[in-house]
């Protein structure tokens, strides 16, 4: 079978059926909706432009509530089986925290005091069971204070519920409180540097089609590699990532180097020599053993 390119030189359509877009969530539509249009715009492109390969899914990173905003990073095609990634990366968030009364003077310090592990129990709209859980607040502070408004920023766990958060703040202050406007301002590894809105992603699809002009199409999607950084990595021979094609897992003979000090058990991602994604996995044996599998698959993404 034919394996992928390196990232950097793959074509329109290659990047389309294999890419991310680290999108500007507008408000108003639900984030299903919006994979929706992204997916629908992406195979009609490809079948105006007589592509054989077209894609029949998308998928964002997180869900992101109707009127919230931000960073929804949007996973096109076969990029689609990266999704599980985002369930283990952390969030960050700007809110407006609305105060019922007047803020206390101590407010940043009784703010600070949720940073850590916090209890939390889905809220009863929730699709998932109702029980009592933690997650971590990796950083929690203030921005801006003004009336009785707070501006508050926080970097959490995936799978936080910061409107819970704002309800536990406000009660922690003594005021009551509620979340106002939310905006996600980070899912690991994208931030808000490299946003894209819904009408750059269509426009960049536009001078594809009708001027068969690429570069804007680069500029918006990446190669769905991208969602892969922070993840420790194996580089395994082009032999083997064929093997992996066909359901066999990673060999360690046919492992050609990987990341020190990675404990077994970790997910890890292969790639050929040339930086192309094979798979994820758990490593499971030694990578520089004569024989025996060192890596376990998880999902095959060739």
């Amino acid at each position: 079978m034919t394996l992928r390119g390196p990232p950097g030189e793959r074509s329109p359509a290659e990047l389309l059926t294999f890419g991310v877009v680290n999108l500007d969530k507008p408000p108003g539509p639900s984030s299903h909706q919006v994979s929706g249009w992204l997916r629908d715009a992406v195979d009609e492109t490809l079948a105006d432009r007589g592509v054989e390969s077209r894609i029949d899914r998308a998928a964002h990173a997180g869900t992101l509530d109707p009127k919230v905003t931000g960073c929804l990073p949007m996973m096109l095609g076969d990029a689609t089986r990266l999704a599980q990634v985002f369930l283990e990366g952390g969030k960050e968030y700007v809110a407006v925290l609305e105060c019922h009364a007047p803020v206390p003077a101590d407010a940043e310090s009784v703010i600070a005091e949720f940073e850590g592990p916090i209890y939390q129990k889905p809220p009863r709209k929730s699709a998932v069971t109702r029980r009592l859980r933690v997650r971590e607040i990796y950083e929690l502070e203030v921005l801006e204070i003004e009336d009785r408004r707070l501006l508050v920023r926080m970097r959490c766990e995936s799978g936080t519920y910061v409107r819970k958060l704002c309800h536990d703040l406000g009660l922690a202050l003594g005021t009551g409180a509620h979340m106002g406007h939310l905006r996600r301002t980070a899912t690991d590894p994208f931030d808000d540097r490299t946003l894209h809105t819904t009408h750059d992603f269509l426009d960049a699809l536009g001078f594809w089609l009708e001027d068969d002009d690429p570069e804007p199409l680069y500029d918006v999607v990446e190669p769905a590699e991208r969602m892969l950084e922070g993840i420790p990595s194996v580089v395994i021979a082009e032999s083997a990532a064929r093997e992996v094609a066909e359901g066999a897992p990673v060999y360690a003979p046919g492992v050609l180097e990987a990341d020190d000090g990675t404990d077994r058990g970790a997910l890890v991602a292969c790639y050929t020599p040339d930086g192309a994604a094979v798979c994820l996995g758990e490593l499971v044996g030694d990578v520089d053993a004569e024989r025996g599998v060192a890596v376990d698959l998880e999902r095959v993404l060739v």
